[in-house]
């Protein structure tokens, strides 16, 4: 049975056990459920980052627990329950719906039960190379700079990691910029590919997850007031 993927012994000082709480995994087909913890608003850097898609757009989730029948997750702006929604993680995309809500946690039941040895193996480094962070669709404008070059671009995708911009020039290729977007700080890169006027852009060091998915939440939530206005 698939257990917490780091054992503790003992009871431990709560800032330790903070550093070495991982996404946990059952053979379970039940959703996985919250429990009551008197340290919740600790900050959990090792959990699982996926992706969830829903009728108001995509967001982060930070993963807790998971089922073979669905999953636990920290969600920013949580769909209501019985939407239909995607969670996409270890490289799968998985068509799921909500099925409860509670204080800034969601439930997620998959639509069929996945293998769980599927998704365990798509969190492995394979050949040196480890998944992408998920990357969230995204219409914005940032400002690119070059050594003494500023451009002003489109950005199409963004993640923990990085982002992929247009247009910009083949002389950046391999570059070191600093890209600055409305409401996120300047964050340092490098132009690692090119590809007709389009680029992708690493970061020096990954963004948190609580500032760029408190960022995508704006978005969504003015997103989601422009629809409620353009409706009256």
């Amino acid at each position: 049975m698939f257990v917490s993927l780091i054992r503790r012994k003992g009871r431990k000082p709560a800032s330790e056990e903070a550093a070495f709480e991982s996404t946990t995994f059952s053979l379970s087909t039940n959703v996985p459920r919250p429990v009551e913890r008197r340290e919740e608003d600790r900050v959990l850097s090792t959990l699982q980052v996926g992706k969830l898609v829903s009728v108001g757009g995509e967001q982060l989730i930070r993963i807790r627990n998971v089922s073979a029948g669905g999953l636990m997750a920290q969600c920013g702006a949580s769909p209501p329950v019985g939407d239909a929604v995607e969670v996409e993680f270890s490289g799968q995309k998985i068509p799921s719906s909500v099925v409860w809500i509670r204080e800034g946690t969601v439930g997620i039941k998959f639509d069929q039960n996945v293998d769980l040895g599927e998704l365990l193996a798509g969190r492995k480094p394979r050949h040196g190379f480890r998944p992408r962070p998920p990357r969230l669709q995204v219409d914005c404008r940032a400002s690119v700079k070059v050594g003494k070059t500023f451009y002003t671009c489109n950005v199409h995708d963004i993640s923990l990691g990085g982002m992929k911009v247009e247009p910009i020039n083949e002389y950046c290729l391999g570059k070191k910029v600093v890209v600055v977007i409305e409401s996120l700080r300047p964050v340092k890169g490098e132009v690692r590919w090119y590809s007709d006027r389009r680029a992708g852009i690493v970061f020096d060091e990954e963004l948190r997850f609580e500032e760029l998915a408190e960022w995508i939440g704006k978005r969504l939530e003015v997103a989601s007031l422009k629809a409620v206005h353009k409706s009256r």
